[in-house]
Protein backbone atom coordinates (compact mmCIF):
# COMPACT_ATOMS: atom_id res chain seq x y z
CA UNK A 1 0.00 0.00 0.00
CA UNK A 2 1.32 3.68 -1.23
CA UNK A 3 2.22 5.53 2.38
CA UNK A 4 0.09 8.89 2.62
CA UNK A 5 1.34 12.17 2.18
CA UNK A 6 0.40 16.03 2.85
CA UNK A 7 0.60 17.57 -0.23
CA UNK A 8 0.07 21.82 0.08
CA UNK A 9 -0.69 23.86 -3.22
CA UNK A 10 0.69 26.91 -3.57
CA UNK A 11 0.78 29.50 -6.82
CA UNK A 12 -0.43 33.19 -7.04
CA UNK A 13 -4.19 34.03 -8.38
CA UNK A 14 -4.98 33.22 -11.43
CA UNK A 15 -2.35 30.38 -12.33
CA UNK A 16 -4.86 27.25 -12.46
CA UNK A 17 -4.54 25.67 -8.73
CA UNK A 18 -8.28 24.89 -8.34
CA UNK A 19 -8.64 23.66 -11.87
CA UNK A 20 -5.47 21.30 -11.34
CA UNK A 21 -6.47 20.00 -8.23
CA UNK A 22 -9.87 19.33 -9.21
CA UNK A 23 -8.35 17.36 -12.29
CA UNK A 24 -6.12 15.89 -9.68
CA UNK A 25 -9.07 14.82 -7.82
CA UNK A 26 -10.92 13.28 -10.51
CA UNK A 27 -7.60 11.03 -11.67
CA UNK A 28 -7.93 9.21 -8.35
CA UNK A 29 -10.11 8.52 -5.05
CA UNK A 30 -6.68 8.56 -2.95
CA UNK A 31 -6.40 12.54 -3.15
CA UNK A 32 -8.44 13.97 -1.04
CA UNK A 33 -8.84 18.35 -0.35
CA UNK A 34 -7.88 19.35 3.10
CA UNK A 35 -11.02 21.37 4.11
CA UNK A 36 -10.40 24.27 6.48
CA UNK A 37 -12.26 25.65 9.65
CA UNK A 38 -12.85 29.15 9.51
CA UNK A 39 -14.96 31.22 12.45
CA UNK A 40 -16.51 33.23 9.42
CA UNK A 41 -20.27 32.73 9.41
CA UNK A 42 -21.18 30.31 6.63
CA UNK A 43 -22.53 31.91 3.26
CA UNK A 44 -25.79 30.68 1.52
CA UNK A 45 -24.23 28.71 -0.57
CA UNK A 46 -21.76 27.09 1.30
CA UNK A 47 -22.43 23.53 3.75
CA UNK A 48 -20.48 22.39 7.01
CA UNK A 49 -17.56 20.36 5.65
CA UNK A 50 -17.63 20.69 2.30
CA UNK A 51 -16.76 24.61 1.91
CA UNK A 52 -15.67 24.61 5.87
CA UNK A 53 -15.61 23.71 9.38
CA UNK A 54 -17.42 26.91 10.59
CA UNK A 55 -16.56 27.16 14.28
CA UNK A 56 -17.61 30.20 16.96
CA UNK A 57 -14.49 32.55 17.46
CA UNK A 58 -14.03 30.95 21.25
CA UNK A 59 -13.95 27.22 19.37
CA UNK A 60 -11.39 28.26 16.86
CA UNK A 61 -9.12 29.71 19.90
CA UNK A 62 -9.73 26.52 21.77
CA UNK A 63 -8.49 24.82 19.26
CA UNK A 64 -5.53 27.19 18.46
CA UNK A 65 -4.71 26.87 22.57
CA UNK A 66 -5.16 22.57 22.09
CA UNK A 67 -2.54 22.73 19.54
CA UNK A 68 -5.69 21.38 16.83
CA UNK A 69 -4.44 23.08 13.80
CA UNK A 70 -1.64 22.68 11.60
CA UNK A 71 -1.60 26.51 10.24
CA UNK A 72 -4.19 29.24 11.04
CA UNK A 73 -3.91 33.10 10.29
CA UNK A 74 -6.23 35.71 11.26
CA UNK A 75 -7.89 37.78 8.14
CA UNK A 76 -10.07 40.48 7.65
CA UNK A 77 -10.95 40.02 11.49
CA UNK A 78 -12.37 35.70 11.22
CA UNK A 79 -9.88 32.83 11.60
CA UNK A 80 -9.03 30.59 8.92
CA UNK A 81 -6.73 27.19 9.78
CA UNK A 82 -6.14 23.42 8.75
CA UNK A 83 -7.61 21.08 11.28
CA UNK A 84 -4.41 18.74 12.32
CA UNK A 85 -6.55 15.36 13.32
CA UNK A 86 -8.29 15.63 10.14
CA UNK A 87 -5.71 15.52 8.30
CA UNK A 88 -3.54 12.83 10.16
CA UNK A 89 -6.18 10.36 9.93
CA UNK A 90 -6.73 11.03 6.00
CA UNK A 91 -2.32 10.38 5.69
CA UNK A 92 -3.04 7.41 7.85
CA UNK A 93 -5.51 5.73 5.38
CA UNK A 94 -2.76 6.31 3.01
CA UNK A 95 -4.46 8.80 1.04
CA UNK A 96 -2.68 12.37 -0.49
CA UNK A 97 -3.93 14.71 1.48
CA UNK A 98 -4.41 18.29 -0.73
CA UNK A 99 -4.07 21.66 1.37
CA UNK A 100 -3.72 24.57 -1.36
CA UNK A 101 -2.76 27.47 0.72
CA UNK A 102 -0.38 30.64 0.49
CA UNK A 103 3.37 31.08 0.85
CA UNK A 104 2.89 32.15 4.43
CA UNK A 105 0.56 29.40 5.52
CA UNK A 106 2.89 26.97 3.21
CA UNK A 107 5.66 27.63 4.77
CA UNK A 108 4.44 27.56 8.92
CA UNK A 109 3.24 24.42 7.57
CA UNK A 110 6.40 22.48 6.34
CA UNK A 111 8.08 23.35 9.50
CA UNK A 112 5.12 22.25 11.95
CA UNK A 113 5.05 19.06 9.49
CA UNK A 114 8.62 18.44 7.94
CA UNK A 115 7.08 15.53 6.37
CA UNK A 116 4.88 17.33 4.16
CA UNK A 117 5.54 18.12 0.04
CA UNK A 118 5.43 21.78 -1.09
CA UNK A 119 4.56 22.64 -4.55
CA UNK A 120 5.02 25.95 -6.06
CA UNK A 121 2.19 26.04 -9.40
CA UNK A 122 3.92 28.62 -11.75
CA UNK A 123 2.93 30.05 -15.11
CA UNK A 124 5.03 29.82 -18.49
CA UNK A 125 5.82 32.94 -17.53
CA UNK A 126 5.05 36.04 -16.28
CA UNK A 127 2.95 37.58 -19.19
CA UNK A 128 0.92 34.94 -19.13
CA UNK A 129 -0.32 35.11 -15.60
CA UNK A 130 -1.46 38.37 -16.53
CA UNK A 131 -3.11 37.12 -19.77
CA UNK A 132 -5.04 34.78 -17.81
CA UNK A 133 -5.97 37.54 -15.37
CA UNK A 134 -7.19 39.56 -17.63
CA UNK A 135 -9.10 36.35 -19.27
CA UNK A 136 -11.13 35.74 -16.59
CA UNK A 137 -13.01 38.92 -16.86
CA UNK A 138 -14.25 38.90 -13.06
CA UNK A 139 -11.16 41.14 -12.03
CA UNK A 140 -11.17 45.30 -11.93
CA UNK A 141 -7.46 46.78 -13.27
CA UNK A 142 -6.86 47.51 -9.51
CA UNK A 143 -7.35 43.79 -8.55
CA UNK A 144 -5.53 42.72 -11.52
CA UNK A 145 -2.79 45.31 -10.52
CA UNK A 146 -2.58 43.88 -6.83
CA UNK A 147 -2.92 40.33 -7.59
CA UNK A 148 0.40 40.52 -10.08
CA UNK A 149 2.15 42.12 -7.48
CA UNK A 150 1.26 39.90 -4.89
CA UNK A 151 2.31 37.30 -7.17
CA UNK A 152 5.76 38.80 -7.54
CA UNK A 153 6.57 38.81 -4.14
CA UNK A 154 4.93 35.07 -3.65
CA UNK A 155 7.99 34.40 -6.66
CA UNK A 156 10.83 35.37 -3.86
CA UNK A 157 9.64 32.47 -1.97
CA UNK A 158 10.06 29.63 -4.69
CA UNK A 159 13.17 28.08 -3.85
CA UNK A 160 11.74 27.44 -0.47
CA UNK A 161 9.43 24.89 -1.90
CA UNK A 162 10.25 21.36 -2.92
CA UNK A 163 8.70 21.50 -6.39
CA UNK A 164 7.55 23.78 -9.30
CA UNK A 165 4.92 22.75 -11.43
CA UNK A 166 4.74 24.48 -14.45
CA UNK A 167 1.24 25.06 -15.44
CA UNK A 168 1.13 25.33 -19.32
CA UNK A 169 -1.46 22.76 -19.68
CA UNK A 170 -4.07 21.68 -16.96
CA UNK A 171 -3.48 18.14 -18.10
CA UNK A 172 0.58 18.36 -18.25
CA UNK A 173 0.35 20.33 -15.16
CA UNK A 174 -1.85 17.34 -13.16
CA UNK A 175 0.74 14.79 -14.55
CA UNK A 176 3.40 16.48 -13.04
CA UNK A 177 1.46 16.38 -9.70
CA UNK A 178 0.99 13.08 -10.51
CA UNK A 179 4.54 12.02 -10.90
CA UNK A 180 5.79 14.12 -7.88
CA UNK A 181 3.11 12.04 -5.73
CA UNK A 182 4.56 8.53 -6.89
CA UNK A 183 8.51 9.49 -6.59
CA UNK A 184 7.65 11.15 -2.76
CA UNK A 185 6.00 7.64 -2.05
CA UNK A 186 8.65 5.25 -2.85
CA UNK A 187 11.04 7.33 -1.04
CA UNK A 188 12.96 5.50 1.49
CA UNK A 189 11.99 7.35 4.41
CA UNK A 190 8.53 6.73 3.67
CA UNK A 191 8.33 2.83 3.34
CA UNK A 192 10.07 1.57 6.78
CA UNK A 193 8.16 -1.41 7.16
CA UNK A 194 9.16 -2.42 3.69
CA UNK A 195 12.86 -2.17 4.09
CA UNK A 196 12.50 -4.03 7.38
CA UNK A 197 10.70 -6.94 5.36
CA UNK A 198 13.41 -6.99 2.82
CA UNK A 199 16.22 -6.01 5.24
CA UNK A 200 15.06 -9.34 7.41
CA UNK A 201 14.91 -11.65 5.19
Amino acid sequence: MNPGLLLVVSGPAGVGKGTIVRKMMENDTKFVFSVSATSRVPRANESEGKNYYYKTREQFEEMIKNDELLEWVEYCGNYYGTPRDLVCREIEKGNVVILEIEVDGALNVKRLFPDCVLCFIIPPDFDELEKRLRGRGTDTEESIISRLSRAKEEFKYLDKYDYLVVNDSIENATQRFISIVQAEQMRTNRNQSLINKFKNI
